[in-house]
């Protein structure tokens, strides 16, 4: 449950049950014949009190504890009617998402409070965009989105001192710089993030930055998206799932492949590969965290002619 301020409800669960004391997210089981939303509909009614009114899915977690494994099918209720009453005597309070790792909460909770704190867009700079490009497009980005500084014909010098020029440039707007370079650079520059391409990701064997910076990967398949659950990665990008402009000769995967690889993840992971802004309740209904592309975020730069309103990227 998310309020207008954007913080987060958590509810403590009560003594008698087990791991009494943690934090965690309201609901409850699902019970036979009853959909997700059903069961989220009637669980938050007989503990607090609510009657919902919008949610959408956020993310599909499994997690195995030493005696059991649960599966949570977890939504992001936006709208409810009523007054919260806990009726089950346990404790609740709001939190803003990125304070949610300084609560004690439940092992099962940690991709959701990644999902949580990631927005719902992640834009890539074109291939060969200019600075001064990339500074101006900065006030077209929705605020809070991550910025991949992705440019592969650049040198690693050059590269280095762009991303310094505009780290400060994205903290000052909210937008989340991530670079693909070396991934020192991050915490050098005060970036946001790392993002590994489909190839960096092999070469990995551990996590490469700090638990306080973004680790993202791109990924093709099941296999490199459980390598980069396994290697500590905070969210992957998956596609392409339409053709793009840039690679037309590679098919899409579709919505329901990426809809099935996301759905057993465990991490957040944003669509990719011919996607508008429009696409982007299609794709949280597909299990996504977002949707990430280029030519939809710089719709009004010079480099974008002729490549229309569409949000197109390969995964390189």
């Amino acid at each position: 449950m998310v309020d207008a301020r954007g913080e987060v409800l958590i509810c403590q669960r009560p003594s008698g049950k087990i791991a009494a004391g943690k934090w965690e997210f309201p609901g409850g089981k699902i019970e036979r014949g009853e959909s997700a939303a059903d069961a989220l509909r009637r669980e938050l009614h007989e503990e607090l009190g609510i009657a919902v009114r919008a949610m959408r899915p956020l993310i599909r977690v499994r997690h195995d504890y030493s005696d059991r494994t649960v599966v949570l099918d977890t939504w992001q209720v936006t709208a409810w009617d009523g007054e919260l009453v806990a009726h089950d005597g346990q404790a609740f309070a709001w939190s803003a998402p990125d304070r949610l790792p300084e609560w004690d909460l439940l092992a099962a909770d940690v991709p959701i409070v990644r999902a949580l704190r990631l927005p719902a867009h992640y834009a890539l700079t074109r291939p060969a965009m200019p600075r001064a490009e990339i500074e101006r497009g900065l006030a077209q980005l929705p605020r809070g989105a991550l910025l991949r500084l992705r440019l592969p014909g650049a040198a690693d010098a050059e590269y280095a001192a762009l991303a310094r020029a505009l780290a400060p440039r994205c903290r000052e707007r909210g937008i989340g710089l991530m670079l693909d370079r070396d991934p020192v650079m991050v915490t050098e520059v005060g970036a946001r993030g790392f993002h590994a391409t489909v190839a960096r990701l092999q070469t990995l064997d551990r996590r490469p930055v700090p638990e306080g910076c973004w680790f993202g990967a791109s990924c093709h398949t099941r296999a490199e998206l459980e390598r980069a659950r396994a290697l500590g990665a905070d969210f992957a990008v998956l596609g392409p799932v339409k053709p793009t402009a840039t690679h037309p000769e590679a098919a899409g995967i579709g919505w329901s492949a990426f809809a099935e690889a996301a759905r057993e993840a465990n991490l957040p992971v944003y669509a990719i590969g011919g996607l508008a802004a429009t696409d982007l309740e299609h794709a949280w209904s597909s299990g996504a965290q977002g949707i990430a592309g280029i030519s939809g975020y710089w719709r009004d730069s010079p480099s974008a002619a002729g490549g229309g309103s569409r949000s197109s990227a390969g995964m390189p």
